[in-house]
């Protein structure tokens, strides 16, 4: 879908780019203690009868799902390595615009001897997008959300927009618990993974201002510190 439509934009707009899709692997550790504690929803939701007996008859984890009814729950391991990133690399270069990671990656894992195997679990795709551009050393990370900034307090009557924070902020908000997990939380990790050296930039916004943001008019601008913004 997003190869397509950026063709058909790119046409619109009289651009000679060319969109590719990769089908990207993710290195995840078959140690990450998420193995030990699956927690991602997927699928559908069944009732709570159906749901136990799927559990029996096909190995399942499952579990009521905030009150909307019982589903599956997978392991969802940390980003190790995307096994195409050189690849990838080579298509950036070349001027391809590169679509990868969708929808975090496929799972997979190495054995003794360097095969790769499938696992069955789900990765954070924020935190397989931050993996990826450390990978590709790119100096501006953008993730696209519901809302046109971060805020702190967010939803209370102190909420605050924030524009521009640096690394440290972010992760002294984070242990304040300011970012809701499975919403914004995610996406600060992320970001604050991709921000471990000097000149690196990460974005936060919406689709509708992302072009605002890249010219700093919108958006929050995360920094690796004050003088880097």
């Amino acid at each position: 879908m997003f190869q397509r439509a950026l063709r058909n934009e790119f046409r619109r707009r009289g651009l000679q780019r060319t969109a590719i899709a990769v089908v990207t692997q993710v290195l995840v550790d078959r140690g990450d203690p998420a193995f030990d504690r699956p927690a991602k929803p997927i699928g559908s939701q069944m009732d709570e009868a159906t749901a136990k007996r799927r559990a029996a008859e096909l190995g399942w984890v499952v579990q009521e799902d905030s009150g909307r009814g019982w589903r599956r729950v997978v392991p969802s391991p940390l980003p190790q390595g995307i096994v195409e990133s050189n690849e990838i690399a080579h298509l950036v270069q070349a001027g391809y615009v590169v679509i990868a990671c969708g929808g975090g990656g496929i799972p997979v894992v190495a054995d003794e001897t360097g095969d790769l195997h499938g696992v069955e679990a789900v990765i954070d795709k924020d935190l397989a997008s931050s993996m990826l551009a450390r990978e590709l050393n790119a100096d501006l990370l953008v993730i696209s959300t519901s809302v046109p900034r971060v805020a702190i307090n967010f939803g209370g009557p102190e909420q605050r927009w924030l524009e521009q924070i640096t690394r440290e902020e972010a992760q002294a908000y984070l242990a304040e618990g300011h970012f809701a997990e499975g919403s914004m939380a995610p996406k600060i990790r992320a970001i604050v993974a991709y921000l471990d050296r000097p000149g690196r930039r990460g974005l936060i916004t919406d689709p509708p201002n992302i072009g605002r943001a890249l010219a700093g008019q919108a958006g929050t601008l995360l920094t690796f510190d004050d003088a880097a913004g």
